[in-house]
């Protein structure tokens, strides 16, 4: 089994050099990789170039964009799609071909964060722990696809059209609408837990935000909300669901009590309900680092609660009133290999 590693990348200058040197630690042998090189303004063709690799070079379209083109100049049986700000284990990619070959009907496998990221601060730190558990608590059998650690049968990828790249042109939640048209089409998708990489990127608040609300939360609900069901998976779990009622209802009930002290009792009820719904996770951050980083999280889960929900029903009001047009349409085939490569 050949395998194509197809790294998008855009001013990656930061984290392509340790992203390509772990790659090149791994212990597979039939593998090549390719460096898509969005529209950078900095030297990060250079830098792939310097480390052996193909650069495919493309005007700024986002990842969607790169991975597609980056999936139809590859050679390989299967494409591996990493993010340039991942670090792999030399036996990461071997992992990714046994479980394809464990199960001979998936289309897909993908993996997840580990709970090491290189960043020291809160919110990378809880960004990525709050991820490696989501997935690691998640169905075996996935309703999606994840392209920061994912691989793909290359002729399935190219009949479904690859990424939509007309409905993402920036990065956003493309990998997850591929996952739910391979999921239609009736193709199996794995999610591997022991399939980890360890993630570089530096949250800070704003780019948390911006990245939840606008670039996830809005895109997933309009899918959502066109599609009309909700699976049981990932980050839609029904207790992720509930939660949101719950810090809602804990919202209303802290503004009820300026009229009311029956809204201590809303409050006091939503609390504890949240906390006994997420008891599993908030354990988990108290083992991996410590009372005080878990009292910490808190507030921030509970938030991610409110601003996740608030973008969904804003989403589904302004659909009810027909003001969304469709995310787009399901992309045509992509046509075979061109050669546009250095």
């Amino acid at each position: 089994m050949f395998i194509s590693v197809i790294i998008p990348v855009h001013n990656g200058r930061d984290t392509l050099p340790r992203c390509l040197d772990a790659l090149n630690q791994t212990l597979y042998k039939e593998w090549e990789c390719i460096v898509v090189d969005d529209g950078s303004t900095d030297d990060s063709a250079t830098i792939a170039r310097e480390r052996g690799v193909r650069v495919i070079h493309s005007a700024r379209g986002g990842p969607a964009l790169a991975r597609n083109m980056g999936g139809q100049a590859a050679r390989g049986d299967v494409l591996f799609f990493l993010d340039a700000d991942v670090l792999v284990q030399p036996g990461t990619m071997g992992h990714a071909a046994a479980t394809l070959k464990a199960y001979p009907d998936l289309a897909a496998c993908f993996g997840s964060y580990d709970n090491a990221p290189t960043e020291a601060n809160f919110l990378s730190q809880y960004r990525n722990l709050l991820h490696h558990y989501v997935h690691q608590h998640a169905n075996d059998e996935a309703s999606t696809f994840w392209s920061g650690c994912g691989a793909i049968k290359r002729d399935i990828f190219l009949e479904m059209g690859g990424f939509n790249v007309t409905a993402f042109p920036r990065p956003s939640i493309e990998d997850i609408e591929l996952g739910y048209r391979l999921r239609a089409a009736g193709y199996q998708i794995r999610l591997e837990k022991l399939l980890q990489v360890t993630h570089m990127k530096r949250w800070t608040a704003r780019q948390v935000l911006i990245t939840d609300v606008r670039d996830r939360a809005v895109p997933w609900s309009r899918l959502l909300v066109q599609d009309g069901t909700v699976t049981n998976d990932l980050n839609l779990q029904t207790t992720q669901r509930v939660s949101t009622g719950m810090a809602f209802l804990g919202l209303g009930g802290l503004f009820l009590t300026l009229f009311s002290p029956w809204g201590w009792l809303w409050a006091v009820t939503a609390v504890g309900s949240l906390m006994g719904l997420n008891l599993k996770f908030y354990r988990f951050l108290w083992r991996q680092r410590g009372l005080l980083f878990m009292l910490a999280a808190i507030p921030w889960h509970w938030f991610y609660f409110l601003y996740s929900g608030a973008s969904f029903m804003a989403v589904l009001l302004m659909h009810r009133l027909g003001w969304l047009a469709k995310v787009g349409d399901q992309p045509q085939p992509l046509p075979h290999p061109f050669t546009s490569v250095e």
